[in-house]
């Protein structure tokens, strides 16, 4: 019996123990009250403490965001980066995440308070209840967001967590960055006296995203979307100003660093590339489209201004161009990766895939009816 108690789990030993030592106790002073002491002390409670050693755990997406500016500041110092490869690959990678910052600022900022502040329901009674009308006024909805697709991600997420149906969020994401109104204005900008660009675009994008969510509420898995496991809306009792520093904190440090790896991406090839190639496509209607669809995947420009890139590509047809103005805040290198980091690789190859032959059909559809 000593042999098989000593070779027992330590927690079955420290319970005979306890209970060993408060028989003891109640032989001695008669009272139960010790016995419940000395069990409640000496029983261990390895719970908590498992919990808080996984809930310091840092995001590696901010390790990835601290190692990449550490390594672009140390080689700022040094003889290599004057190459002039080098030198334009720094300039356009800085140039796309400088860019892209403020706007993913606001966008965590904005995911931040919708989560701490906003009502867990308010997004649910503005909502239309049949999932396939809420998806076309989610869409409609994009254009109060002043921001481009980095600031999207987050706030789509967030309008996940608060209860809203994925494909009415996902309708949001594809539409805020392509029909807000600073978009639009840029695009009117860019193509003076030519207002048909600018509906074109409206049309198409709104298309896109609404084909989008229906597309999701017909194929959609739960399996292939794996949000951010973190807590959702305002806790009772709880500091919402804390709740909005802890939130803004963590969807900023997570989503920049995907943004930095997005944003190297796009300056390799950028800097790869011969200008001597867009000159090959141009001349093909068909292999147009198809080139500067592919072409603002891999660019990442911020849709404020990726409507000045496409006015500058003279060479290539309207709709060509205008493929290159839905395609590209809906589906490039930095927002494939924010979502990959975000809802999770599955959810982002296949809606990423998906989107790109959506946004090329439509904008093949109505710039080829209005242009």
């Amino acid at each position: 019996m000593a042999e098989g108690a000593a070779g027992a789990t330590p927690v079955p030993t420290a319970t005979a123990t306890a209970a060993v030592t408060a028989t003891a106790t109640t032989a001695v002073t008669g009272t139960a009250t010790t016995a419940v002491t000395a069990t409640a002390i000496a029983t261990p409670a390895p719970g908590p403490a498992v919990r808080r050693r996984r809930r310091v755990r840092p995001p590696w997406a901010a390790l990835v965001l601290a190692a990449a500016v550490s390594a672009l500041v140390l080689l700022a110092g040094t003889a290599w980066p004057d190459r002039p490869a080098v030198q334009a690959w720094r300039t356009v990678c800085l140039a796309i995440t400088v860019q892209a910052l403020p706007f993913l600022l606001l966008g965590t900022l904005l995911s931040g308070a919708i989560n701490a502040f906003v009502p867990a329901d308010l997004f649910t009674r503005v909502l239309p209840r049949r999932p396939a009308l809420a998806v076309p006024v989610a869409g409609m909805a994009g254009a109060v967001l002043p921001g481009c697709e980095c600031a999207s991600v987050p706030v789509a997420n967030s309008l996940i967590r608060r209860g809203v149906t994925p494909a009415a969020a996902f309708a949001f994401l594809l539409s805020a960055p392509a029909i807000n109104p600073v978009v639009l204005t840029a695009t009117a900008v860019a193509f003076p006296g030519n207002p048909a660009m600018v509906a074109a675009r409206l049309l198409a994008s709104l298309a896109t995203a609404a084909v989008m969510g229906w597309l999701w509420l017909w194929l959609g898995k739960e399996e292939w979307l794996r949000p951010v496991v973190r807590h959702t809306g305002h806790r009772h009792g709880g500091n919402r100003w804390r709740e909005f520093r802890e939130g803004f904190q963590h969807d900023f440090l997570h989503a920049g660093g995907f943004l930095v790896l997005g944003a190297m991406a796009a300056a390799t090839f950028n800097v790869a590339v011969p200008r001597s190639v867009l000159d090959t496509f141009s001349g093909s209607p068909w292999l147009s489209v198809l080139f500067l669809a592919g072409l603002a995947v891999l660019l990442a420009v911020c849709s404020e201004a990726d409507a000045f890139v496409a006015a500058s590509l003279t060479g290539f047809s309207p709709t060509a161009r205008l493929a290159f103005m839905v395609v590209g805040p809906m589906v490039d290198l930095k927002l494939i990766a924010l979502q990959a980091g975000t809802f999770g690789r599955a959810f982002a190859v296949r809606f990423s895939t998906a989107t790109t032959v959506v946004a090329v059909a439509a904008s093949v559809l109505i710039g080829g009816t209005l242009l």
